[in-house]
């Protein structure tokens, strides 16, 4: 297992960190298969576990607590909040009122007096990043956090949290949590330059492109993957950005047969290679799941394999946009991007 420094915070963290999403009713995965999968991760060398409140609504968080009892100081410990995590309109969001009722419940879930790193699962355009920032710092200061980062934010976003907290003398944002794979990389023409810029740790989820990059998907195989079965649109090779990743995958499997390498390899060792990306989440469902992923650990793709790759998909490319949950709001609501008409009444004499 290979280590990097998390941004610029001087913990140092594996280059494949434990995504439990699948912990529980989403990956219908039992407390003894998620006790199984975080004892081989650390034993391999993994210390990063990530999970957050709204994962199989708290249950995540719960079978994690369970799994790491007894090896708390080994790890360091991530969890999210921000997604709704009841039917109270109040119970979600980024304001002081709810992250401090989430940080405790997420505590004790997870049976632990601190997280290492808390993050905002989504940028809330409802809250100002002030009443954000200010309700972590006092949770930092307070002991209950030792960092705080943001997931999935624009980049024009986390560059104005960053102003926001040197304006209110505020902690700020130390890692940022997008999605990347080879077959979305719109994140290296704005999110990693920034990230770079300010010295952000990058943990990136989805570098399999949701099982995209397995090796289970392939041109004329029925696609039977359990990511297929619940988002059978993403799966759905009649929309044009299914073909084009579909067609990217064939080539792609084609490059990772001649390195002599898995496509887990070749997926796990691209997005690991960029210099701005600290570690990769990965989120087995199982402990073959589990192994697959370990065996790409020490992956380190030779010149000529990124070249190949960048030939396939360029550069700053999403195949898929529309899959992207950084687009800024005005983009998604027409409302947001309509100057409203005037309309000049004419009095009838």
């Amino acid at each position: 297992m290979q280590y990097r420094t998390l941004g610029r915070t001087g913990v140092q963290v594996s280059t494949l960190a434990l995504g439990a999403m699948n912990f529980g009713q989403i990956g219908r995965t039992t407390q003894n298969e998620a006790t199984a999968m975080v004892d081989a991760a650390l034993d391999a060398g993994i210390n990063v576990i990530d999970t957050a409140d709204m994962y199989s609504q708290g249950e995540s968080e719960e079978l994690v607590g369970t799994a790491i009892a007894g090896r708390r100081d080994d790890i360091v410990l991530a969890t999210k909040a921000n997604m709704p995590m009841g039917d109270e309109r109040n119970q979600q969001g980024s304001s002081r009122r709810w992250l401090i009722t989430a940080l405790d419940n997420s505590l004790r879930r997870l049976g632990v007096d601190h997280v290492d790193l808390y993050q905002i699962h989504r940028w809330d355009p409802n809250t100002s990043d002030e009443e954000t920032l200010s309700a972590l710092t006092d949770l930092q200061r307070a002991g209950k956090i030792r960092y705080f980062g943001s997931s999935t934010f624009p980049a024009y976003r986390i560059v104005q949290a960053q102003w926001a907290a040197r304006k209110n003398n505020l902690s700020r944002y130390v890692t940022e949590q997008p999605g990347y794979s080879i077959l979305q990389r719109g994140i290296e023409s704005h999110v990693l330059p920034v990230t770079e810029q300010y010295g952000l740790g990058v943990l990136v989820w989805s570098p399999l492109a949701s099982g995209w990059l397995s090796g289970a998907v392939r041109a004329g195989r029925d696609i039977t993957t359990s990511r297929a079965k619940h988002l059978p649109q993403r799966f759905d090779t009649t929309i044009p950005a299914n073909r084009a990743k579909m067609d990217a995958v064939e080539q792609l499997a084609e490059v990772a047969d001649q390195a002599g390498l898995t496509m887990i390899q070749l997926a796990l060792g691209f997005v690991t290679a960029h210099p701005g990306v600290t570690s990769a989440i990965i989120g087995p469902r199982t402990m073959d799941h589990l192994r697959s992923h370990l065996a790409a650990a020490d992956t380190v793709l030779a010149t000529d394999v990124l070249d190949a790759i960048d030939a396939i998909v360029a550069p700053g490319v999403d195949l898929a946009p529309d899959e992207k949950y950084d687009t800024p709001p005005a983009l998604l609501h027409t409302a947001l991007r309509r100057r409203p008409s005037l309309v000049t009444s004419v009095a009838v004499q």
